[in-house]
């Protein structure tokens, strides 16, 4: 049958999962940090998600698709043992136990930060501390997640950080410029294992891409309880 259902465009798509969070019917998903459409009966049509999404990737069309089935969608999310209102994973509550501080006698360590501002919304494109900088391009939670991140990622390297799903903005053209402007010598991303997360890692390896460089890059996931994910 033709009826009106959601198109996504993953071009647009920055991973923030608000989409799927927004979707009573179960019918997004992220896929490799970005939206997706699973099955075309989960979508009745009525585009909660639609005003949702940040950066308009989601549109109505009309097309041949599977009738609305409210049965499938019932066992889908009883599958999912989670109400459709659950929202996004990345707000989930989670509890941890304290992990065993280090002794008082410890000598502290001092902070790696190589620049201000370090936000990647504040930066200058132009800044002298990017030339021959190695880049460090994090997710803003990965520095209370991780407790070394100063001294295993951010030593020798300048820090850039930021959150997509905060920040309702496509870091891609910034970064881009930042990459081709400067003589960059390679860039670290370290982002949360949570899907909105997905969205800098895309954006990092989207304006890599435009700029025309080969950089060397490498994605480092760090769960919520504050380990590397292999």
């Amino acid at each position: 049958m033709v009826r009106k259902i959601i198109q996504i465009d993953g071009e647009k798509c920055n991973g923030c999962g608000a989409c799927a969070a927004a979707c009573h019917e179960g019918a997004i998903e992220m896929v490799e940090g970005k939206a997706r459409l699973m099955r075309d009966d989960y979508c009745d049509g009525l585009g909660d998600c639609l005003p949702s999404c940040p950066t308009g990737a989601i549109t109505f069309v009309e097309r041949e698709a599977a009738a609305y089935d409210e049965a499938a969608v019932k066992e889908n999310m009883r599958r999912k043992q989670a109400p459709a209102h659950a929202g996004c994973p990345g707000h989930q509550m989670h509890h941890f136990a304290p992990k065993p501080a280090a002794p008082r006698h410890a000598p502290e360590q001092p902070s790696q930060l190589g620049q201000w501002p370090c936000q990647i919304k504040l930066v200058p494109v132009n800044a002298p501390y990017f030339q021959n900088a190695k880049l460090l391009i994090a997710a803003d939670c990965t520095a209370f997640a991780y407790a070394s991140l100063h001294q295993d990622f951010m030593r020798g390297k300048i820090t850039l950080i930021g959150c997509p799903k905060l920040d309702n903005v496509d870091y891609s053209e910034k970064l881009t410029q930042i990459i081709q402007s400067n003589d960059i010598q390679s860039v670290t991303i370290v982002r949360m294992e949570v899907p909105c997360c997905g969205g800098l890692e895309n954006a990092v390896k989207k304006a890599i891409q435009a700029s025309g460089k080969f950089l060397p890059w490498q994605v480092v996931t760090v769960s919520i309880d504050g380990n590397i994910l292999d």
